[in-house]
Formats: structure tokens, sequence, C-alpha cells
């Protein structure tokens, strides 16, 4: 396997490489970054490792596991939501361990070698399961904003191939089937936080063969850019010319304006020499232009935060530059600010509010199964507001009599 920390081909960035085949060789160009929530998820996934081998292996003592998790609860970025997130990773898996006639293998953090499908392939997965006729590969996701799902995810497939690869040789033709799941229990939506794709071993490899050529081409230096949604976490986007002229072709909203069978009527009836425009847009064309509006804000607001970060290294760009932003008044010492209040003749009533907790803190606090059996009775989950979503959204189309009789709302839980 490569010593290089990361793969040119890396089976996380697979959907960006196999859309766009010139990505990988023009992000070399560009440095390697990471963030704050991508360092806040490696320390998590620390800490659903740690809990993974106490759990099902011998490899760790409790004396051992508490002085490692001890360590990891120094990091500055630690915070006690960490061990909420890990812990339902760890159920999870600890409920399909359960679900087996005999205990599976179970392993964590297992590297795979993916050269057999992309070239100096290598990758990592969180957790591989083994039992019955079935290989099990499921990979924590910490983030909240951006749903991943497990389903066509060529990064899980990529793993899964990986898996079969190194553990084939030991079960011979007993692994029938390929289950990859995706845990995010900080996604925004109780749908997207466990997510899964079981496939017949048969049907995983026919995959992995079918992207042999793209992954040659993206190796070898002569892709093509194609510019779309996998372009988000592509270090180059906010300069990436290819994906500059897909978005400043703003010809392309004239064409969206074009007649349709729709208003072509009205074209005829107009009589004229040239395509006149209608007045009224259509609802097929406001549904193409909000494809294509809600693309170029995401491609503007690159450009801004690169632009930004520019201005504030010293660099020009020409027509803008750094102000300050809006800033709200805050404590230097709240505590000590509300006792002069309170000193100076105020109740303490008057200047602290009393909160109930959310029902996710409840939750937190008592367990998910003292929870149910103690207030789940109490608890509903009216249908959310209404969101416009893609139409390949997974999520069922919003039902306005189901919200009409719903009748009753409870965010918190007193």
């Amino acid at each position: 396997m490569p010593a290089n920390l990361h793969a040119i081909l890396s089976a996380s960035s697979a959907e960006r490489w196999l859309n766009c085949t010139a990505a990988p060789r023009y992000e070399e160009q560009f440095p390697e970054t990471t963030s704050e929530y991508a360092e806040e998820g490696r320390l998590t996934h620390s800490i659903c490792e740690l809990k993974v081998l106490k759990k099902f292996t011998t490899a760790i003592n409790q004396r051992t596991y508490t002085n490692r998790l001890n360590k990891l609860k120094k990091d500055t970025r630690y915070a006690e939501e960490m061990e909420r997130t890990s812990d339902i990773y760890l159920e999870h898996l600890t409920e399909k361990a359960m679900g087996y006639d005999a205990p599976p293998l179970v392993n964590a953090e297992v590297k795979v070698d993916l050269t057999d499908y992309i070239p100096e392939g290598f990758g990592t997965c969180d957790c591989v399961m083994i039992g019955g006729d079935t290989l099990d590969i499921t990979d924590y996701k910490h983030g909240k904003g951006v749903p991943v799902s497990a389903v066509n995810n060529p990064q899980m497939r990529l793993y899964a191939l990986g898996a079969l690869i190194k553990y084939e040789p030991f079960y011979g033709g007993m692994i029938k089937n390929v289950r990859t799941t995706i845990i995010q229990p900080r996604a925004m939506s109780e749908d997207d936080r466990i997510t899964s794709e079981t496939l017949s071993v048969a049907e995983l490899k026919a995959w992995g063969e079918s992207i042999k050529p793209i992954a040659q081409k993206a190796y070898s230096g002569f892709g093509e850019f194609k510019s779309g949604e996998h372009c988000r976490f592509c270090r180059g986007r906010a300069q990436c010319r290819a994906r500059s002229e897909t978005y400043t072709a703003l010809e392309d909203f004239k064409d969206a304006l074009l007649p349709t069978p729709e208003n072509l009527a009205q074209v005829e009836q107009d009589g004229q020499d040239g395509i006149p425009t209608p007045a009224v847009l259509t609802n097929a064309e406001i549904g193409d232009l909000l494809t294509r509006g809600k693309s170029i804000l995401a491609w503007y607001n690159d450009l801004e935060n690169y632009a930004l970060g520019a201005v504030l290294k010293g660099e020009d760009i020409p027509g803008w530059k750094a102000v300050a932003g809006r800033s709200n008044r805050t404590f230097t010492d709240q505590d000590a600010a509300l006792a002069s209040v309170i000193a100076s003749g105020y109740d303490e009533a008057l200047v602290y509010e009393r909160k109930p907790k959310t029902l996710t803190a409840l939750e937190s606090l008592m367990g998910k199964k003292e929870f149910a059996e103690k207030i789940g009775a109490f608890i509903i989950k009216p249908p959310g507001k209404p969101t416009l979503a893609p139409a390949s959204d997974k999520r069922e189309p919003y039902n306005t009599a189901t919200a009409d009789f719903t009748g009753v709302t409870q965010e918190v839980l007193f």
C-alpha cells in the first residue's frame, strides 16, 4: 500500500473524479486544507474506534480504554456531544451484530487496498463486520449540514470492494452479499441519520469493473472537466475556469426562456418574424431556472469566500475590499454582570429565564430506552414545514391533507 497519506484517486473523492475526470490532477496545484469541522470529525472518529475496539475485541482492556478516552477528551475540540453521537454509532453496530445467528467478525479502522480497481488506490473502513453470508461496511459521518446517503455511494462501494479483496481469501464463497451503511447522527433530518444499500457480490464487482476505465482516465491526467454538485469539496472550485464558464454563460438563462410547447401558441399568435419572449414564465421554465440558479448561487459563494481570503492575505481583487461585518454586544464576564444586576435590587427571577430542555437533550440525559418508556407517549412528530427540494430528494412529497389534520405541534418538553 502506498506510503503517502492521500491517494490521488481517493475513495472519499470518488463522486468527484467519477464525474470530473480532470479533477484529481487539477487539484494537485492547490494546497490541502483542513477545517475545524474536519478536525472535529477526526476526533469523533477516534472516539468511535475506541468504543468499537472495547466492545467487540480484546485489543484493549478497561484501563487502556479509559486512559485513551481521557487523552482524547483533553483535545480542545472535544465536546460532550461526541460521546452521544459515538454511542449512537456503537448502538447501531451492537444491534446489527445481535442480528446474526453467531457472533460476527468485527474490526475497526480496516485499511484496504483498492489497486485492483483504481491506480494506487487505498482507503480505511470505519468498521467491517462479517456474519452469515454478509459483509457489512459501516461509516461514521460527523457533519450535520450536508446529508450523505449510502445509496449509490461510490466511496462506500469502493470500501466494500477493498474489504472483499481483504477477506474473501479467508471466507471463500461464503460471502454472498455486501451491505454498506452510513451513520450520520447529527444530520438535520431523521431519515438521513442511517442509510444503507445492499448489493450482491456479483453486482458490486460488476460496478467495480465499470469504473476502471474512468479511474484510469482520471489518474492519467487526460481527464475532462465537468461541473456539478460534485464540485462542492474540490480544492480548486473557486478558481476553476471550466466551472466559471458554466455559470457565466448567462445566455443559458435566455435560452431557457425560448418557446416551449406550453407557450408556442402565444408565439404563433404574435406573428412576428423574430422569436418573442413570453411575458409569463411557465412552471417548466421556473423549475429549470431554479435548478440553474441554485448552482450559480453555490458558485458565487465559493468565489466570495476565496476573494475574502485573498484580500485578507494582502492580495488585490480589483473592485473589492474587506470591511468589518455586523457585530453584536456581548459580556466579558456574564456571571459577574448578572450578579451586579441582582445586587442592584432586581429579583433573580427577572434576570434568569427558566427553559425546558429540548427532546434531544432529554433523550441524551435519560438514554433511548428510558426516554421511550417514560415519556414516549407524550411525543409526536408532526410534518415539518414545507420546503422546496429537487425531485431527486428521497423524502416523500409533502402531504397537505396530513399536515392540516395533525392538530398538535410540540417542539420542546416541559
